[in-house]
């Protein structure tokens, strides 16, 4: 491959290659279970798994989810790398993730990985982690005294204390454009009363069929005006959001003050020492998974949740459910979260690879161009093999989609001579 900007396409219908990409660990695959300290104190723990390479280790991890026993790790052995794998400290857990902090949780993983000898770290986000490692990416360039030193909610990253190793390559898999730019195209703007989650405004109820619903599959079609009323709409509930998260912060800061000044009531000492809840309903509403007619793909009807958003929108699991408003702020806000490509892309210097799963329910083709073409690097590639969000078979007998991103990750690290 060139050093210029490429689009590779992976095209067709394969038969699955089990000898080839199986999801099990290569036999005597030596591995290390690690837990680490941050620089704020916190608790982070992983998985090194040692390939064949001494030089180079491929790195896992998302903010929210345990990748230890992520699906490309079998591949990325079998293709000769090392690799480490990640669980954050705020694993299954959105009630205290904030970015800032979770970056944190990164430095002090690359800086055990050059203590134990690797010379080359390439950084592979998937899904949420492309927004995790791009915005780690952009910080770790900066003068320690220009990084972030506030999260939006206003507490102290500690970024200007942390040694931040520098990654040598990037690959996206199945990328999106950061948690809360995911939550800003699908949350539900229909919403008229955050404390009634049934409340509905018809006019903007993307199941309502006065703006173009029907439960027939296929057949929903939204005109350009509703899209466009519906995605402001989006913005403006994501802002009023944002408004009751600082709301919350700002109550809870001055009963503090209080406190420290002696005059506080007993209701203020309560408030000073209670952190809120945010309880955000109906976050799967995407227009684009209801009418597969916007931005077209290989995707299958319905979201990441459910075939029927209809019913996933009003259940209990969800993107962003419950948080505390620092972390809505932080992770979960399309407005207030620094973990947006648009903000991070840019900085990325580094060889990198995009790798898009043509039928990803979470994450539409021109979002992936719209990335790829945000990414800072000229030397970047980009490569579309067909899967789910999760790389699994488009239909029966084909092969997985895990298999072909595998091969290309392989392929594009030993023409990058990192293996």
């Amino acid at each position: 491959m060139s050093n210029t900007p490429t689009t590779a396409v992976v095209e067709g219908k394969h038969t699955l290659t089990i000898d080839w990409f199986p999801e099990v660990l290569p036999d005597r695959t030596p591995q290390s279970s690690v837990a680490l300290r941050t620089v704020d104190g916190a608790a982070t723990c992983g998985v090194l798994y040692k390939g064949a390479s001494a030089k180079t280790v491929v790195c896992l991890m998302h903010p929210r989810e345990n990748f230890t026993f992520h699906y490309l790790i079998p591949g990325l052995l079998r293709s000769g790398a090392s690799v480490w794998a990640q669980a954050a400290r705020s694993v299954g857990n959105d009630l205290r993730l904030e970015h800032e902090l979770a970056l944190q949780d990164v430095a002090a993983r690359l800086r055990f990985l050059l203590d134990a000898g690797f010379e080359k770290i390439v950084l592979l986000g998937n899904s949420g982690g492309s927004g995790l490692y791009s915005f780690y990416n952009q910080q770790s360039l900066l003068p320690a005294k220009d990084r972030i030193a506030k999260t939006p909610g206003g507490r102290q990253t500690h970024l200007s204390a942390a040694d931040m190793p520098k990654a040598d390559g990037m690959i996206f898999l199945a990328p999106h454009p950061g948690q809360g730019q995911l939550l800003l195209g699908c949350i539900d703007p229909s919403v008229e009363d955050e404390n009634d989650p049934l409340s509905i405004d018809e006019s903007l109820d993307p199941f309502n069929p006065a703006n173009g619903f029907s439960r027939e599959p296929g057949e929903t079609r939204y005109s350009p005006e509703f899209i466009s009323r519906y995605r402001q709409g989006q913005i403006d509930r994501v802002a009023r959001l944002d408004k009751v998260a600082h709301e919350m912060i700002s109550a809870r800061l001055e009963a503090r003050q209080a406190v420290k000044g002696k005059v506080a009531t007993r209701r203020q000492k309560l408030v000073a020492s209670h952190t809120q809840i945010m309880t955000v309903w109906r976050t799967d509403a995407d227009l684009r998974c209801i009418d597969q007619s916007i931005d077209p793909s290989d995707r299958k009807p319905g979201s990441l949740w459910s075939p029927t958003p209809l019913i996933s929108n009003f259940g209990s699991v969800g993107f962003g459910r419950l948080c505390s408003p620092e972390s809505w702020l932080s992770t979960w806000s399309g407005l207030s979260s620094n973990a947006a490509l648009k903000l991070t892309a840019p900085a990325v210097a580094v060889p990198t690879l995009v790798v898009e799963f043509t039928g990803d329910q979470t994450t539409f083709p021109k979002v992936i161009a719209g990335v790829f073409s945000m990414i800072g690097s000229s030397d970047k590639t980009h490569v579309r093999v067909r899967g789910d969000h999760h790389g699994r078979p488009l239909e029966p007998g084909e092969e997985s989609g895990r298999s072909a991103a595998g091969r290309a990750v392989g392929e594009w690290l030993r023409e990058r001579s990192f293996l």
